[in-house]
């Protein structure tokens, strides 16, 4: 695995506008990064793929001891809505993908940071906009990434049979151009897709509704559940038969409460780091995550006598600590492998970096190929 300078595209900027990928420079500042690329073997994709897989077996049994042993206060999940969790769960509610964040330098095997299970974008970089780049610039190479194939297969296997609904905030570009995106792929499924904001969803006992005041019987929100379940319309959700997607029991996985019941289950697995409740039994080398957040929000890292905290408004329900396992550095740069779920499966993977070693929202993505 190595980090390799290489030359940007002419019109790079049209070439991944055209693809969906608009939101390619942030504040002046590439988020798309052509200007490097990153190189792996082929025995280090399957290292990648067997570890997604194997941790995806592992959240799944971490998933039947959090219900069975009503495990729900490590997570912060209100009482209110634990029943909704089980029986989505005991339903085998379909979902469509997640996002495994994971430590990885070609060397040692992959360790999970956090899995996005929820609600986990970068998709379109992933997906489309990497591959056409690997098409332009390393025709006789290969990618990591089966992701758009696997988006379709897995839509035409949960097929609604009515519309299906795709949701996001309306002041967020990279979600609207994730969920148009997925329609897209839903469409090509033979689905009947439509796009609504979360905010224009409504409520007419006893169904939600769209602004034609149709209701809604299977929808798609790229909006986290936590969120969604302190809305002041989140208790309908308990009365409401509606289909979710993501469904109700990935408030399990995509919470890093999961991380310690992990490692209580299954400790020294390959593919996991120590992670506690408390920080003692880390020593004086640690991470501490809350439970819930997003885009490196509220991060500390602790190093001894060093310490580096990221700022953020979360924590109120908790923090977990995980022990320090530093990010790789290419050329100056930290980088994180976030490997692709899609239908249960290892579908690929997409390179984020940064100079700093929390990954947070306005990190680079840069494309890889392996040979």
């Amino acid at each position: 695995m190595k980090r390799i300078n290489s030359t940007p595209r002419d019109g790079w900027q049209k070439k991944v506008e055209s693809v969906g990928l608009t939101y390619h420079t942030v504040d002046g500042r590439p988020y798309w990064d052509e200007s490097a690329c990153y190189c792996l073997s082929a025995q280090e994709v399957d290292d990648l793929e067997a570890a997604t897989n194997a941790l995806q077996e592992l959240c799944i049994q971490a998933g039947q001891r959090i219900i069975d042993e009503n495990l729900f206060d490590r997570l912060a999940i209100p009482l209110a809505f634990r029943d909704l969790v089980c029986d989505s769960w005991e339903r085998d509610a379909p979902s469509l993908y997640g996002r495994f964040d994971l430590r990885y330098d070609g060397m040692s095997p992959p360790k999970l940071l956090e899995y996005n299970a929820d609600t986990p974008t970068a998709l379109v970089e992933a997906a489309v906009a990497q591959w056409y780049w690997l098409e332009d610039t390393h025709k006789t190479a290969d990618q990591f990434n089966s992701i758009h194939e696997k988006l379709i297969a897995s839509w035409k296997a949960m097929r609604p049979p009515g519309t299906l609904y795709l949701a996001c905030v309306n002041d967020c570009e990279e979600d609207l151009r994730t969920v148009e995106y997925l329609m897209d792929t839903a469409m090509q499924a033979g689905i009947t897709a439509r796009h609504m904001y979360v905010e224009d969803i409504g409520w007419g006992k006893p169904s939600f509704l769209d602004l034609d005041d149709q209701p809604i019987r299977d929808i798609f929100k790229l909006y986290p559940w936590e969120w969604l379940i302190h809305e002041d319309f989140g208790k309908y959700l308990l009365l409401e038969p509606m289909r979710m997607i993501e469904p109700a029991w990935k408030m399990m996985w995509s919470n890093k409460g999961i991380l310690p019941i992990l490692w209580e289950m299954f400790p020294n697995h390959p593919n996991l780091l120590p992670a506690f409740s408390a920080p003692e039994p880390l020593g004086e080398n640690y991470v501490r995550k809350p439970l819930l957040s997003r885009e490196g929000a509220n991060i500390a890292i602790r190093k001894g006598l060093r310490s580096l905290a990221t700022d953020g408004e979360y924590g109120e329900e908790g923090f977990i600590y995980q022990q320090l396992c530093e990010l790789p550095r290419f050329d100056g740069n930290f980088a994180v492998v976030g490997s692709w779920v899609i239908g249960g499966e290892a579908a690929g993977v997409g390179m984020r970096e940064d100079t700093s070693p929390v990954t947070g929202n306005l990190s680079r993505f840069v494309p890889h190929y392996f040979v």
